[in-house]
């Protein structure tokens, strides 16, 4: 009877054991694919690609920033989409993604060779953006005026 007790309790710690590695694969997993969908929001704004930008995006999808509060899809293609055709490029310098949840810091360059930097925060729902919030300091609009060094 002992023996019996033992090899069940060393199958339900197997049976454990496969189901939170399968749990961390599936974090891993979501982890990278929400690190890619950030990656691709950015490189649709390179690309001037709305197709590819909209792709990303889940429904109801808000964005907030200094001048936005919580404006929907439509307005934020009006409003900030407009601004693809300065961008030459981004450098993300801290990309962190935990659940459905992402910081991102990074800096921007223009085709004229200015610099912006800034912080977002990404919410994700159902495998899409859900909310985008864009954080810049005072003064500081898109693009500003900084000019990368030797320009």
């Amino acid at each position: 009877m002992r023996n019996k007790f033992k090899k069940n309790d060393v199958g339900r710690v197997f049976a454990i054991t496969l189901v939170l590695l399968g749990s961390g694969c599936n974090n891993t997993d979501n982890r990278t694919a929400n690190q890619k969908m950030i990656k691709d929001y950015y490189a649709a704004y390179e690309k001037k690609d709305w197709n590819m930008l909209n792709s990303l995006i889940g429904e109801g999808f808000v964005f907030n920033s200094p001048n936005d509060d919580h404006i929907d899809l439509k307005t934020y293609k009006e409003r900030c989409w407009p601004n693809a055709v300065n961008i030459k490029r981004f450098d993300i310098e801290k990309l962190v993604v935990d659940g459905d949840d992402a910081f991102v810091i990074y800096n921007g360059w223009t085709n004229d060779g200015r610099v912006f930097r800034n912080t977002e925060y990404f919410k994700f729902k159902d495998g899409k953006i859900k909310e985008n919030a864009c954080y810049f300091g005072p003064g500081i609009s898109y693009p500003n005026n900084t000019k990368a060094p030797g320009q």
